[in-house]
């Protein structure tokens, strides 16, 4: 089974400075040509603040995200899992995993990147701004992913569990093989409501169990009964969903 996760716009700082970015050492190397194309038009935007904050949608107290575009070669990399900060990856909490779990979350979680594309939990990437609508000129990133992307989840094979909010799936789609989970809340009507505030959380939350038991599972009915035992609430939802209740009181 693959989990597969938004990256988030939040990045960690710091990293290995004796490394800098492979390409040749990221998962997907069909994806090489278009991550340097992406990479080189982030790194000339950088060269122009103004430019920069525009494309990027970041404030004046965001400028150091621009340093970080520059530096996108050279800078210190770490891998992906520590990389990323924010809600999810906080309910994820890749610093307490145990080294079976790392290496468990390193060969099942995948993080679809604005910058680089699909990209195991394992591999070493710099800290960088991009987002899913970032305005990069020359470079409509919905365009530029979608196609391969989607052809490179396809060749991954087995069950892919798509945990990417509806903006990051459409630069790729999941395998035919996929179930996209949403979190949602039951009203008193039974009526299911999607969250935006718990969205986040329940993801990683979720996401950390599902590491910390270390099973591959190989169908959607498995993972429900595991979900069950290991007590969320996810049941099947519309067709190709899985939706993962949580209490909103």
């Amino acid at each position: 089974m693959i989990v597969l996760l938004p990256p988030s716009e939040t990045k960690r700082d710091g990293g290995d400075a004796r490394v800098a970015l492979d390409w040749q050492r990221l998962s997907f190397p069909s994806l090489t040509s278009r991550r340097q194309a992406v990479a080189s038009a982030v790194i000339e935007l950088a060269s122009d603040t103004e430019a920069s904050q525009r494309a990027l949608g970041i404030s004046a107290k965001q400028l150091f995200e621009v340093e970080r575009n520059r530096m996108l070669l050279t800078a210190p990399v770490m891998p992906a899992l520590e990389r990323y900060t924010g809600v999810l990856f906080d309910g994820l909490d890749a610093s307490s995993m145990t080294s079976d779990e790392v290496a468990f979350a390193h060969e099942t979680v995948v993080v679809h990147s604005a910058l680089f594309g699909p990209i195991g939990a394992g591999d070493l990437i710099p800290a960088y701004r991009l987002s899913h609508n970032s305005k990069v000129p020359g470079f409509p990133l919905k365009r530029h992913w979608r196609g391969v992307a989607t052809q490179a989840l396809s060749e991954l094979g087995g069950l892919q569990l798509d945990l990417r909010s509806e903006a990051y799936a459409q630069l790729g789609t999941a395998a035919e093989n996929s179930a996209y989970l949403r979190v949602v809340t039951a009203g008193a009507d039974g009526k299911r409501v999607a969250l935006s505030h718990f969205n986040k959380k329940s993801k990683g939350l979720f996401t950390r169990a599902l590491v910390r038991a270390g099973i591959r599972h190989e169908s959607v009915d498995s993972l429900v009964a595991w979900a069950g035992d290991a007590g969320f609430r996810v049941e099947h939802g519309a067709p190709g969903e899985l939706d993962l209740v949580v209490d909103n009181s």
